[in-house]
């Protein structure tokens, strides 16, 4: 948050942002992949973006936020992320919040929290616990509503597709 920046204004920001993190998850939910979307952004300009891959990459490791990472890190010429936010349309899980933790990220802002997996506040909270030598500032619930939809509307489809 910059000096005068009004709460209603850090938001819009978020949610802008946010809204193009949705886009890339519901293409990737298109092409088979459970619809996550990522965005790291570094001042007011996204650097790098990622979506869930493990299918498309037979690569476990290739979830949205590991993705964008990487790709970050190569814009940027280094591994540290400490200037940029990452933005997320599902709460990270415990190997992606390790990996924002390795990053030293300087901000997470994600959407839907996941219930069953989420490491940053969830289930269990990686970030601010002993066991982490970095912590940074995490913005929850933004635009939760659209995130959740997406994915649940994607594992129903994918049920009915099945007959379960």
């Amino acid at each position: 948050m910059t000096a005068g920046e009004s709460a209603r204004a850090i938001r819009a920001r978020h949610e802008g942002w946010m809204w193009q993190a949705i886009e890339l998850a519901r293409e990737a939910g298109a092409r088979g992949e459970i619809p996550v979307g990522a965005i790291v952004v570094a001042g007011d300009r996204a650097i790098a973006t990622g979506t869930n891959r493990r299918e498309t990459d037979d690569d476990p490791t290739a979830h949205a936020e590991i993705v964008a990472l990487r790709a970050a890190g190569r814009a940027l010429g280094s591994w540290r992320l400490d200037r940029c936010t990452l933005y997320v349309t599902l709460e990270p899980c415990l190997m992606c919040a390790g990996a924002l933790v390795m990053a030293r990220l300087g901000q997470l802002v994600y959407g839907a929290d996941d219930v069953k997996a989420g490491a940053v506040r969830s289930v269990v909270n990686l970030p601010d616990s002993v066991a982490s030598n970095h912590t940074f500032p995490v913005v929850g619930g933004i635009l939760e509503a659209p995130c959740r939809e997406l994915l649940q509307a994607w594992f129903r489809e994918r049920r009915s597709a099945r007959g379960s």
